[in-house]
């Protein structure tokens, strides 16, 4: 697992490339709204595992296209665009402190590193001479390019060591159990602590995100612990009571009650990590008939002494206020697996950083989409009795981002109307509302052809489109159960995404004159299959 720290960047190349972004007004104002929350969201994640420079980068360029761009959409004007954008501007006023508070930071940074290397260029001088004239000089060359590439991402410029996401799968699995079981605490504890959606946003956006969210989520652990402490406590006070009794008969002097209680008690034991700790059912499916999941969670369950208190797995119901039904879908094997990585358990976001796997055509680099591989076949459970009535149905992929990759960790369902050729989203707000709620990024769609081949229609490329402008790395899954086959695509860009972007042409499917519009990101591409990756499936229509 070889890597390496890439040099930090300037706040001037930051901002260069925060500016270097393609804007099309075709694009609905909606999905540049909604890309405009996705940048927040990234921004949100990367500055809470350390990495300033592309939380930075990501405000700067928030700021740019709420202000510069939107105000002369040709959609900006209509009632509820302009209440939305209202809302976008106060977004920007309150990162203005943000901004104002990173960039001091990351120019001493990046002057420190600049010393650095001034002083190692001067003491080296020799060597690097000898070294330009090696006669490996077109592989030092090649290397240096590559290095030279990379050095160019704000997101890998944060002093975290470097990984090929390929070669660190299991690395990244571990890795997403963990963080996005702590996320999902310290979500709950916001919700327990009566902070609303709306508040809560605010709050992300104004302040330090890392620092009140880790606040609430140890506050929620300091909660459990108490609770913990004061059933241990009463156990021993029971266990004791007989002696207290004869006290009283002995005529024993009354003392305080923090003297008779004064026990040292032992003290609780930190959580394990999600990854060895959680236990998920896999549940068959049978066509779209669902129950709700059940997790199972690692709970103390103390013990009068002298016993040493023992771990005991309870069973907890899920939630169950919401009307969706959630499935968790596990690939974990029922022994334990071995650690392959050499990476600690205790590994951080903040400790590493996973490198591009590919480039868009133009040079863009595309972050890792790490994909459960049983997704697929659960989708095509659920799909089945559509596909048996020669209909479509389309899934959302949704997921996070941990340590500069992609994870895929639910499958939604939405509302939908379906033919032999098409699937529509119904009631995108509710959808939208839900995947605020659960902090989610959409990366893609997964959808059927229930008797054609594995291919993307023209339909598809403009439906992708919307997708592609939120998140570049955002994919497209297409299933063909009638033939066995399926497939993970992306646009190319160029010059895929500006030539369907331009393309004015009217009738649900209609030819294109460019060939090269679209192109496999799995194979190969920036998608990863992730074996053991857990997932859940939501199936709003259920909720209708």
């Amino acid at each position: 697992m070889a890597g390496h720290v890439i040099q930090p960047m300037s706040v001037e190349e930051i901002v260069q490339q925060a500016e270097n972004f393609e804007y099309n007004p075709l694009v609905p104002f909606r999905h540049w709204s909604r890309s405009a929350g996705t940048l927040l969201k990234e921004a949100e994640i990367y500055e809470s595992e350390g990495n300033e420079q592309q939380a930075y980068l990501l405000l700067f360029r928030h700021a740019r296209l709420i202000l510069d761009k939107l105000p002369a959409h040709p959609e900006a004007h209509l009632l509820e665009n302009e209440s939305t954008l209202q809302q976008l501007r106060k977004d920007v006023l309150r990162n203005f402190s943000k901004l104002e508070t990173l960039k001091p930071r990351i120019k001493k940074r990046h002057e420190r590193y600049k010393g650095l290397l001034e002083e190692k260029a001067q003491s080296k001088a020799a060597s690097t001479q000898s070294l330009l004239v090696s006669p490996r000089g077109s592989v030092d060359g090649a290397n240096r390019r590559g290095h030279s590439r990379l050095s160019s991402d704000p997101a890998l410029n944060n002093g975290s060591e470097a990984l090929a996401a390929g070669d660190n799968r299991d690395l990244a699995v571990q890795l997403a159990h963990r963080e996005i079981q702590r996320r999902a605490t310290a979500r709950k504890a916001t919700r327990l602590a009566g902070i609303s959606q709306e508040h809560e946003r605010k709050r992300r956006t104004a302040g330090l995100w890392a620092d009140w969210e880790q606040s609430l989520y140890d506050n929620d652990q300091s909660v459990e612990r108490e609770r913990l402490s004061k059933q241990m406590q009463n156990l021993r006070l029971q266990a004791n009571g007989s002696k207290a009794d004869s006290r009283q008969d002995s005529n024993y002097p009354n003392t305080p009650d923090s003297q008779t209680t004064r026990f040292q008690y032992p003290s609780i034991l930190p959580s394990r990590p999600f990854g060895e700790s959680r236990v998920e059912m896999t549940q068959p499916m049978s066509g779209a008939s669902m129950n709700t999941s059940e997790d199972l969670h690692t709970t103390l369950i103390p013990q009068p002494p002298p016993l040493r208190p023992p771990k005991q797995t309870v069973q907890c119901s899920g939630h169950s206020a919401s009307n969706q039904r959630t499935h968790s879908i596990s690939q974990l094997p029922s022994s334990p697996q071995p650690t392959v990585s050499p990476v600690s358990q205790e590994s951080k976001p903040t400790t590493f950083t996973f490198k591009p796997s590919a480039y868009l055509e133009n040079g863009t680099p595309l972050r890792t989409i790490f994909l459960p591989p049983e997704l697929r076949h659960h989708f095509l459970s659920i799909a089945l009795p559509n596909t048996r009535a020669n209909l479509e149905t389309c899934g959302i992929l949704c997921g996070t981002l941990i340590s500069n990759a992609l994870f895929i960790s639910k499958l939604v369902i939405p509302e939908q109307e379906s033919t032999s050729d098409t699937c529509e989203m119904m009631n995108e707000s509710d959808f939208f509302d839900y995947v605020d709620g659960e902090d989610l990024m959409v990366l893609g769609w997964i959808h059927t052809h229930p008797t054609q081949t594995c291919f993307m229609s023209s339909r598809d490329l403009h439906t992708h489109c919307g997708y592609q402008v939120m998140i570049p790395e955002s994919i497209a899954i297409v299933c063909a159960p009638s033939k066995g086959d399926w497939g993970v695509f992306r646009l190319t860009d160029p010059p895929g995404m500006k030539f369907v972007l331009n393309c004015t042409q009217s009738g649900l499917f209609h030819p294109h004159a460019e060939s090269n519009v679209y192109t496999d990101a799995l194979r190969p591409g920036h998608v990863y299959e992730a074996k053991g990756l857990q997932f859940d499936i939501v199936d709003l229509r259920l909720s209708s």
